[in-house]
């Protein structure tokens, strides 16, 4: 429990790492996109913005004066009519404290019409001034409100003064905007830095894999002309030249060997197959010859630089032959000046081929001896028919294949689980091999000492190498 929530643990921080590395990545790449994109210094246009602020505090000072001396005289034009207001009330109540029963008897007639007309006036006198101090209270209210928006627009460029005064680095403005202008990229790049392999796996096993598995095996030959024989793995292999054959092997391969054994450099495994030659790294091999006539030299090969890769020697006798993945070959014994057979076999037009994107095969096709190593070792699987005539059938990491014989039918099928596919411990296809015939693997498929980086970019090379058949 502890180990699988340390793995949990590591690989969420790992996640994180690499999230927050994308995130910087990304904005220093914009920073430097819009600086170069610039063609005015910043601190221009921080002064040009700063004078532009300055013509707009200007512009908003004039009208708020404008408007405030509005308000002024709206509230003095307000004042002015609450005072006649004022004068015909107190009028009116003065002539009809003269109103009584007396005067209206004995009074003088001609006056007392008179007060009526005044008292008359002084109400239409008041209603107009009502009418009037409506309409100026609502233009002082409308006055008001426009007097403290400019208030709040002159505070706004005020503080934004303020900040346009302070020196801003160029490092962060260029940061800020940036940021501004990458957030909504940057997180969708996140998105699918997190979810899409996840999805895209998903895709892949369950929508895409057992549609493509569908379809004909492979197969080369008919039958099973003769067995190779495959000679049990070890860290170090003792090979046996008789008289007149000769061992072309890579030179670090090459630990000890008889001092009479003739020797010379060979460029290249292989003209008629140079680029093979070169991406197999079977190039500047040590060429070693047996020329003691009746005599066996002995030679001992490893690998110094790898302890966990084991040799084997395959035997391919003749008549038969052998397909091969030439990035395991080490090395080739053949007799005197003989070249070693090599079938190119080419599967563009079948379907298999667009499958795992393998479309070109090597036969090695004997009399031939071939050195190849593997990861902890290489060992071969033979199918038989058993005695009531089934046809076997065994699946193999497709990593781990190194070689087959012609004569078994070749089918990529689905990985079994998509747990081990999801965590990169399988490819998403085995290797199906059915008939009668033999197989060779290594016996783990990817190397336990690499990883991150180096994984990732040894993934894509082997990718490469594996459409070409290498």
């Amino acid at each position: 429990m502890y180990g699988f929530l340390y793995r949990l643990g590591t690989w969420l921080l790992q996640k994180v790492g690499v999230a927050v590395l994308i995130a910087v990545v990304a904005l220093v790449a914009m920073g430097i996109w819009l600086y170069a994109r610039d063609q005015v210094d910043a601190e221009t246009r921080r002064e040009e913005f700063i004078e532009r602020l300055e013509a707009s505090r200007v512009e908003i000072v004039a009208a708020q004066a404008t408007a405030l001396q509005a308000v002024a005289n709206l509230k003095s034009e307000v004042r002015e009519q609450e005072r006649r207001v004022a004068a015909a009330n107190k009028i009116i109540a003065n002539l009809r404290a003269l109103e009584s029963w007396w005067e209206s008897l004995f009074g003088n007639a001609e006056q007392q019409a008179a007060n009526v007309q005044q008292v008359q006036r002084m109400e239409a006198l008041k209603q107009e001034s009502a009418g009037k101090i409506a309409a100026l209270t609502e233009q002082l209210q409308h006055a008001i409100g426009q007097s403290e928006d400019l208030s709040f627009q002159l505070t706004n460029i005020e503080k934004d003064l303020v900040g346009a005064a302070e020196s801003e680095s160029v490092v962060s403005h260029y940061v800020r905007n940036a940021w501004d202008q990458s957030k909504g990229y940057l997180l969708i790049a996140l998105l699918v830095y997190f979810f899409g392999p996840t999805v895209v796996k998903l895709l892949a096993y369950y929508v895409l894999a057992p549609v493509l598995s569908r379809g004909k095996p492979i197969r080369f030959d008919t039958e099973l002309v003769a067995m190779p024989h495959v000679r049990p793995s070890a860290v170090s292999t003792e090979v046996k030249l008789w008289s007149g054959e000769v061992l072309r092997v890579k030179e670090k391969f090459l630990q000890a060997s008889d001092e009479h054994l003739s020797r010379k450099t060979r460029f290249l495994f292989d003209w008629a197959i140079p680029f093979t030659s070169v991406a197999c790294g079977l190039t500047e091999l040590v060429e070693m010859r047996n020329t003691k006539a009746g005599e066996r030299s002995s030679l001992t090969l490893s690998n110094s630089d790898d302890p966990h890769t084991e040799l084997s020697v395959i035997e391919v006798p003749e008549g038969a032959s052998l397909i091969l993945r030439p990035s395991f070959l080490v090395g080739v014994i053949t007799h005197d000046e003989e070249k070693v057979e090599i079938r190119r076999r080419w599967t563009l037009f079948r379907w298999q081929a667009w499958v795992t994107l393998q479309f070109r095969f090597f036969e090695f096709v004997g009399p031939c001896r071939l050195v190849v190593a593997g990861s902890r070792g290489v060992r071969a699987e033979v199918l038989q028919s058993t005695s009531d005539k089934t046809q076997p059938a065994r699946r193999t990491n497709q990593l781990a294949t190194i070689g087959f014989t012609p004569s078994l039918d070749y089918l990529p099928v689905r990985a079994e689980t998509f747990w081990g596919y999801y965590r990169n411990m399988n490819p998403l296809f085995d290797d199906l091999f059915a008939g009668q015939g033999m197989f060779v693997l290594q016996e783990t498929a990817n190397d336990p000492e690499k990883g991150g980086p180096a994984r990732f970019w040894q993934a894509i090379w082997n990718s490469v190498l594996k459409v070409f058949g290498i």
